[in-house]
């Protein structure tokens, strides 16, 4: 029999695991010795943190992340298809979202590999939550391109997305272009879109406002290196 591939979401920074993850999900990490990681280093600081089973020198850790082949996915199942339980980590919230291990999950279906996501925090969601936004349709992007030109053309089109569908759209920018993303929004979105900015969300430091684009704050916020979820909608209302 198969051994279960359990989606084990960490910390979106530093703060004390208790605070964001639930004791059933700190205590299923503690009993797996097999783990698929995004990142070894920052792997083994989360686990040391959780506790477990073994050393953490005896845990069998194997990489998974953006420069992973393909036909490399197979071979991170043979624990499981060898009847080991495994845990998969994100380098912080939720495996396989905005994260390179969709595909080993879809993998694991494929081979009838009991699937089961454990509690924890997600950018995406909280950000979705406290924006006052709409929640009931919504889209998440990813990245958006980084050129100036593909970027103001991206930007527009979800506009046009969140008209059309009555939907928020979310996104998400590496951290020391936040700024420049700020500043794109400023001068591309129409006066009457809402944004939402969540920042370092769940830390000590967080900062998360919702705001029509006319309104926006001058000067505008240092989001230097901070860890963003952007959110815009056009047909939002506000009490």
């Amino acid at each position: 029999m198969a051994g279960v591939l359990y989606l084990i979401p960490t910390p979106l920074g530093p703060t004390p695991l208790d605070s964001v993850l639930p004791a059933e999900t700190l205590r299923i990490t503690t009993q797996l010795s097999h783990f698929i990681v995004e990142n070894a280093k920052t792997a083994r600081a989360f686990l040391k943190q959780t506790g477990t089973i073994l050393p953490l020198q005896q845990l069998d850790l194997r990489e998974l992340n953006e420069h992973t082949p393909a036909a490399a996915l197979k071979e991170l199942l043979a624990p499981l298809l060898a009847g080991q339980d495994v845990g998969l980590l994100s380098e912080a919230g939720c495996p396989a979202i905005a994260d390179p291990g969709a595909p080993l999950v879809r993998l694991a279906h494929e081979h009838g590999i009991t699937v089961r996501p454990l509690v924890g925090p997600s950018s995406i969601l909280l950000a979705l939550m406290a924006s006052g936004l709409i929640g009931q349709r919504f889209a998440f992007h990813g990245y958006l391109p980084t050129k100036p030109e593909a970027r103001i053309a991206a930007i527009k089109d979800l506009e046009q997305r969140a008209t059309r569908d009555d939907a928020a759209q979310a996104f998400i920018e590496t951290p020391y272009r936040n700024g420049a993303m700020l500043e794109t929004l400023r001068s591309t979105c129409r006066p009457d879109t809402w944004c939402t900015v969540a920042c370092d969300l769940t830390l000590t430091s967080e900062w998360l406002r919702t705001f029509r684009m006319a309104d926006i704050m001058n000067p505008l916020p240092d989001l230097n290196k901070r860890p963003c979820v952007f959110i815009i909608y056009r047909q939002g209302r506000r009490p």
